[in-house]
């Protein structure tokens, strides 16, 4: 080999372990911003171990930030996370969906990567797509669909009953999420004139403790009811109630989460049925795009977890054996 062929050969290996280090310390000096709406939250828990993972894994470094279930709090949050110039990519649980897009759309203009988890962003929750050009991805199962599946399990629950009297248990009262669940729901029970929502409550989706003291207030004023659906948080804290009360071989207990106690209870018949959710594989999912969007700079659109279970997701007696919890240990 001539000289100047050799030192051609140096310069190109010198050129390549420069760009070799120089990607490496581009990966490890990745920070991703996550937006959670509540870290007390056990579902979002679950997303959040599985979201690690697979940062840890792509050498990136993720920090939380707790709104508290706020969405003024998170509002601010996000506008700190943007204006710190320090992350380069953000995924978002959005307390509000419609009017994030703003500090989305600054977020974005700044050159950050922005995946949506578990909560719509934009106008339209009947979708998990995108909705606003430019982020990488939407991970979610449309909330007014979930309601869909609440209401075909209520259905399923009044058909030998009339009339059918129904407790509705919000999460959150008048958030998007849940106004669109509930939209969802009287979508599908609207048609069956048996089918009537004597009272409503408000579980909080923190723990039984709320659930039970609403069907504690509820049976105050109705002493008897034939079916309850809630977050399975709420349906929990029910279904100790109506245990002491004596009750609960007849209510039939719909929840909405696919939680550890949900498939337990549905597997031992104290609960009727309940929609599954998949917080772990939308946390995951949600990373994953993430990584693919800093790295490869590819966007993913909108990906429902919920389109690979069985039975869309539908929970009964009959088919639990097909449905594995992935939160609420």
């Amino acid at each position: 080999m001539t000289k100047r062929k050799h030192k051609r050969c140096l310069m190109l290996m010198a050129t390549a372990a420069i760009a070799a280090l120089t990607s490496q310390a581009t990966a490890e000096d990745m920070n991703v911003a996550y937006l959670s709406a509540s870290s007390a939250n056990t579902w979002l828990a679950s997303s959040l171990a599985e979201m690690e993972k697979v940062a840890a894994s792509n050498g990136i470094e993720i920090t939380e930030f707790d709104a508290q279930f706020d969405p003024a709090k998170q509002a601010t949050q996000m506008q700190d996370v943007i204006a710190s110039g320090q992350y380069q990519g953000m995924i978002v649980v959005a307390l509000n969906g419609a009017g994030v897009g703003p500090d989305i759309e600054a977020a974005l203009d700044q050159g950050m990567k922005v995946v949506a988890l578990n909560q719509v962003v934009g106008d339209d929750l009947t979708t998990s797509e995108t909705q606003i050009d430019g982020m990488s991805a939407s991970v979610l199962a449309a909330p007014y669909r979930s309601g869909e599946r609440y209401g075909a399990l209520t259905v399923q629950a009044c058909e030998n009953v009339t009339p059918c009297d129904v407790v509705y248990i919000f999460g959150i009262r008048g958030i998007p999420l849940d106004n669109a669940l509930r939209d969802g729901f009287d979508s599908v029970i609207t048609d069956h004139e048996h089918i009537s929502v004597i009272a409503e409550g408000e579980g909080k989706y923190l723990g039984p403790e709320q659930g039970m003291t609403v069907t504690q207030d509820i049976l105050q004023v109705n002493s008897t009811f034939d079916v309850i659906v809630g977050p399975d948080q709420a349906i929990q804290g029910a279904q100790i109630v109506l245990e002491e009360e004596g009750m609960v071989e007849d209510v039939a207990l719909i929840g909405l989460g696919g939680s550890t106690v949900a498939i337990d209870a549905i597997t031992s018949g104290v609960w009727f049925g309940g929609v599954m959710g998949a917080p772990g594989t939308e946390g995951r999912l949600a990373m994953e795009a993430m990584v693919d969007a800093l790295k490869n700079g590819h966007d993913r659109g909108g990906i429902d977890p919920l389109t690979t279970l069985p039975e869309d997701g539908v929970v009964t007696r009959a088919n639990v054996g097909l449905f594995t919890a992935e939160w609420g240990g």
